[in-house]
């Protein structure tokens, strides 16, 4: 059935008792597809049933659909024209793992941070309003996404303005309970119906002449409601509440949608889902089937190997557990990304000075403020990409008061499959710039534990950068050893070209020196530059090479550019780094290398840009 829906037209033509095994080929082309390339695997079984009925119901893309975060779009690609690309999913040239609106139109706003798509969907149904258009925004949020502020300011916003704004909140933190039922299903078919809104609103119409009767009938009605379903809190925002209904079964989803096509004002759908619906082993463990690897769907994953050489995201974990053994007055956190940030095993060893804050890298931010302002040392473990979202709290919470506030910033610079969202390109720009801020470039493992150290050892704030994935494989050792703040380590004395290598670029650095016989210099700190090292090699050198996995525009290499022009250096300098450009999804090494930042990318830069320089 599902080789011929090219398009949600052709599944609009199905009768609905086809549905129901089109969902069921909708959901083994995800599991066929995502063992075959990785990616999201649980959150997209959940929305299978849910996202054939909003195609089936309503008019996409006329009608808009804004995705949460994305990751549960999968069926949204498979049933709008995307199907025979789903093998192509993450790779590089390939489908992005998001909704991109350069993709389809059937993708009506990019999406990969949390939050956004109340905001974008209203906007979306007042511009309609505004242009006379009839057609509805639907946005698609889950119970997680739900903990960002921004949710919420988007429906406060929302509640006031008269347009066709549908938001469901697809809730899959729990699993199906017994009240989401029959009498359920019952409930919200008759509140999402015409009689029930015309009894509503001809009630409303009739007792305003009598307040005090209005009143009492309003929180009748709320108190009602209060006792079967949790209304209250989103109709105190304006919206009008349905559900809780079975986000698995089209025989209450797809009336219910139609009744609510019919009301006016925003309305708020409630569907419980279950995440990895359908398939066993995602049920039973969504948390490890979230985002897998390539494995066999007959056999599920397999235990992995231990690597030979630990991740970044371990060696930080690991000293994390050590500092806070050595100093109580620690305390970590994270905005809802535990797993990927390695503190697991802090928090199990430290409960009670483990803060998962949810989506909320602004509460994040500010939170780790007031722990530091009564003497406590908080260390925020966030995506480099994610701190973006708490800039003002950095600057206005943080650093304005100089507080002692570690960042471990991970997958920084590229990021592989995940694409331009998920990139932690623009850290050393952003951060550079504020006064206060300290930033770390370990360039491995051991350096990696090096400068976490010292960092916690500041009375400022501080970021150490580091990426997805193992370095060279650098014995990280067990001490909480320091460096000096702001030094740089020369690693190899050459002639002629000076290489100041910030984070892990020192090793193919390194690589290209023994080629040219040039000096390379491990930065370790794009803030504070090492100002003494740079005027030491200046002395000696007649140009210099800056590398960094980071955006060329504002970063380290603009930094020691500045340097030399203040200090009236008129030296050559090179900067290699990220373009101005978003960098796709794709393998990190071949990106990497697209982008000239392999050895031999290195290499030929610098011959290119001195010929003279014999390799």
């Amino acid at each position: 059935m599902l080789e011929s829906i090219h398009s949600p037209l052709d599944l609009r033509k199905l009768k609905r008792g086809d549905l129901p095994r089109l969902a069921a080929d909708v959901r083994q082309c995800v599991l066929d597809n995502v063992s075959q390339t990785g990616g999201h695997l649980s959150s997209n079984l959940g929305t299978v049933e849910l996202t054939v009925a909003l195609h089936y119901v309503f008019n996409t893309p006329e009608d808009r659909i804004v995705w949460d975060v994305g990751h549960q779009t999968y069926p949204h690609k498979i049933l709008t024209g995307r199907r025979e690309r789903m093998p192509t999913l993450r790779q590089l040239g390939g489908l992005s793992g998001f909704p991109r609106r350069d993709e389809s139109e059937y993708d009506t706003f990019g999406t990969a941070h949390s939050s956004t798509s109340i905001s974008a969907a209203l906007g979306m149904a007042i511009a309609a309003r505004q242009k006379g258009e009839s057609r509805h925004a639907i946005a698609v949020i889950g119970d997680g996404a739900m903990t960002a502020g921004m949710a919420f300011e988007a429906m406060n916003n929302a509640g006031i303005e008269d347009c066709k704004l549908l938001v469901i909140l697809n809730d899959n933190d729990m699993s199906i309970s017994p009240p989401v039922g029959a009498l359920n299903r019952y409930l919200a078919q008759l509140m999402s119906g015409s009689f029930y809104s015309t009894a509503k609103n001809m009630g409303k119409n009739v007792l305003k002449s009598a307040p005090p009767l209005f009143e009492l009938a309003k929180r009748f009605e709320q108190h009602a409601k209060g006792m079967v379903v949790p209304a209250t809190m989103f109709e105190q925002f304006g919206f009008n509440y349905i559900g809780p209904i079975d986000g698995h079964d089209l025989d209450s989803l797809i009336p219910t949608l139609e009744n609510i096509k019919n009301l006016q004002g925003p309305q708020f759908l409630h569907v419980i889902t279950k995440k990895g619906q359908g398939y066993r082993l995602a049920e039973e463990d969504p948390v490890n089937y979230h985002g897998p690897g390539k494995f066999d769907p007959k056999v599920g994953l397999v235990p992995a190997v231990k690597p030979a050489k630990p991740s970044f995201m371990h060696i930080f974990g690991q000293w994390l557990c050590d500092m806070a053994a050595a100093d109580k007055r620690l305390v970590g956190i994270t905005p809802a990304m535990r797993e990927g940030s390695g503190m697991v095993e802090f928090h199990k060893r430290f409960p009670d000075r483990y803060y998962d804050v949810g989506i909320a890298e602004q509460h994040a931010i500010t939170f780790a403020a007031g722990l530091a302002c009564e003497g406590l040392k908080p260390v925020v473990a966030i995506y480099s990409t994610f701190l973006q979202r708490g800039y003002d709290q950095l600057i206005h919470d943080v650093a304005l008061q100089n507080l002692p506030v570690v960042f471990a910033l991970d997958r920084a610079g590229l990021v592989g499959a995940d694409g331009a969202t998920h990139a932690g390109a623009y850290d050393i720009a952003y951060l550079r710039c504020i006064p206060n801020m300290s930033i770390a470039c370990p360039s491995d493992e051991r350096e990696c534990r090096l400068l976490l150290s010292t960092a916690y050892a500041q009375n400022h704030p501080v970021a150490v950068r580091y990426p997805r994935g193992a370095g060279v494989g650098v014995a990280a050792g067990t001490d909480l050893d320091t460096v000096p703040l702001g030094k740089a380590e020369l690693r190899r004395e050459g002639a002629g070209v000076c290489i100041l290598a910030f984070g892990t670029l020192l090793y193919p650095a390194l690589e290209v020196a023994e080629k040219l016989n040039a000096t390379v210099v491990n930065m370790r700190w794009a803030k504070p530059l090492d100002e003494a090292m740079i005027l030491q090699m200046a002395a000696k050198h007649s140009c210099f090479v800056t590398l960094e996995d980071a955006c060329v525009m504002g970063g380290a290499g603009s930094a020691v550019g500045e340097f030399l022009q203040k200090s009236n250096l008129l030296k050559p300098l090179l900067s290699l780094g990220l373009p101005d450009q978003f960098i796709e999804h794709g393998d990190p090494a071949k990106l990497m290398a697209m982008q000239g930042l392999d050895a031999l990318g290195i290499e030929k830069a610098i011959l290119d840009q001195w010929p003279e320089i014999k390799s």
